[in-house]
């Protein structure tokens, strides 16, 4: 399968992914539709009783995020970046995939079968429905991908290199299974925003997206914003309270409320908007339903900060210019194919196998 033919068939499966993202039936599908359409429907609806995260609307995010790669334009962009060639031996790449959001692992399939090799994959738990089924829909979209892509529940075994995501304590276990190999390992990441007070109204309800979409459990998340110091961090409470229906959701409210009794027993101080606790904290990280803040005095003070603090880090959020690599509030978990976890090429990896 040569690349033009593997680039036609992701094109094809943003087509019918598209279906869903627009609610409207794409005739020119009868075929794959037939066959697959009420049963992605149904999934996108009811993947919520296997994993209460997935939620109606975040599998649909999800599904958009993804949409973006497989635009034709837009991957071919992508491609255009290297010096790809179909005369290699395609190498079997090991894959074990993380399950914190919906399809969260898919560029990373989509990585190594562009490239011409073969995905040898691990699905998470949490995330092995909608996978599973995106593999079918891909296969019968392009029956020699069956061979290109490999699912297996067991041990994974026999390849040549390997990309695996996990948290900070999986990844020790990463490296002592797989470390002999060429890898990838990823562990916990956050993205951060710096704001400088100047926000609009469209702006801070565009970053209420980045800290909730998913419920905030997304490595492009934001869990920590820099605000400067005569910030009054009250007047985020109107833009974030577009989601204060998430208190409604039984999980989400479980962990808010269980944050909300740790930072009472323990006299944290801490802001309450009903469904997300604010308090000031030096870590970036943040527990589900909390976000941390802190203040800062001098911008390029902050910058040499979170340079020192990269490998914590998976982007940054915000509009001022003194952050020209920063993506603008709203745009955190849509990002480019070319906008790589961890900041590391995987199609670079890729090619060097």
């Amino acid at each position: 399968m040569i690349l033009t033919e593997r680039i036609a068939a992701f094109v094809e499966l943003e087509t019918f992914l598209r279906q869903f993202i627009f609610q409207n039936k794409n005739n020119s599908l009868a075929k794959i539709n037939e066959k697959y359409y009420n049963n992605f429907s149904n999934t996108i609806q009811n993947v919520q009783h296997s994993n209460a995260f997935f939620t109606h609307q975040n599998v649909l995010n999800a599904i958009a995020g993804i949409n973006i790669f497989l635009d034709k334009k837009h991957l071919t962009e992508w491609i255009s970046r290297y010096n790809m060639t179909d005369d290699f031996s395609p190498k079997i790449v090991g894959l074990v995939l993380a399950g914190n959001i919906p399809l969260v692992g898919f560029h990373d399939v989509l990585s190594v079968l562009i490239s011409g090799h073969i995905a040898k994959t691990k699905l998470s738990s949490k995330d092995d429905k909608l996978m599973f089924l995106i593999h079918e829909i891909l296969v019968e979209i392009e029956p020699r991908f069956a061979q290109r892509w490999i699912i297996t529940g067991g041990k994974l075994n026999d390849f040549a290199a390997i990309i695996a995501t996990g948290s900070n304590n999986s990844g020790r276990y990463f490296e002592y299974y797989f470390g002999r190999y060429p890898h990838i390992f990823r562990n916990n990441r956050n993205a951060v925003a710096v704001l400088s007070g100047n926000e609009s109204d469209e702006e801070l309800s565009a970053l209420a997206d980045d800290v909730f979409m998913f419920f905030g459990l997304g490595c492009r998340n934001v869990s920590k914003i820099y605000i400067p110091q005569d910030y009054h961090i009250e007047s985020l409470f109107n833009a974030f309270n577009k989601y204060s229906n998430l208190f409604n959701h039984h999980k989400y409210a479980n962990n808010y409320e269980y944050q909300r009794t740790i930072l009472l027993l323990n006299k944290i101080p801490h802001l309450d908007t009903g469904f997300l606790l604010i308090r000031e904290s030096n870590a970036i990280a943040s527990p589900l339903a909390v976000l941390h803040y802190q203040t800062y005095k001098n911008i390029q003070a902050l910058k040499e900060y979170l340079n020192s603090e990269k490998d914590a880090i998976q982007c940054i959020v915000s509009g001022i210019a003194d952050f020209p690599e920063a993506i603008a509030p709203g745009k955190a978990q849509f990002p480019n194919a070319w906008d790589y976890a961890d900041n590391v090429d995987t199609i670079q990896f890729l090619n060097h196998l």
